[in-house]
């Protein structure tokens, strides 16, 4: 994305827009978000629309650093634990694994 020919507003716009869609469990977009959008928020020089472009970038990459932590605890707590979670494991997997039992 090219943000060089858009308008301060529309920038604003758009990161606003990103950091919202994030909350509907998106943590990518959040992720995508603080990329698109570092160079404006913290390398360019200063104009109106900057100090809340930073704070959704901020928020962005906090918001997305959070949710990787909780996707790679779930997952290491999943691996480790799935076969003493029997049955119930076996209902969240969306393939079984065959072998130890």
């Amino acid at each position: 994305m090219d943000l060089s020919r858009t308008s301060n507003d529309k920038k604003l716009s758009i990161c606003k827009w990103y950091f919202r869609v994030g909350f509907l469990f998106l943590p990518i977009v959040w992720a995508i978000n603080t990329i698109w959008f570092f160079s404006e928020a913290f390398r360019k020089p200063a104009y109106e629309e900057q100090k809340q472009i930073r704070k959704y970038v901020i928020f962005s990459g906090i918001g997305s650093v959070v949710w990787i932590v909780i996707i790679i605890a779930w997952v290491f707590s999943f691996q480790l634990n799935r076969a003493a979670w029997g049955e119930f494991a076996d209902s969240i997997s969306f393939i079984i694994p065959l072998g130890r039992a």
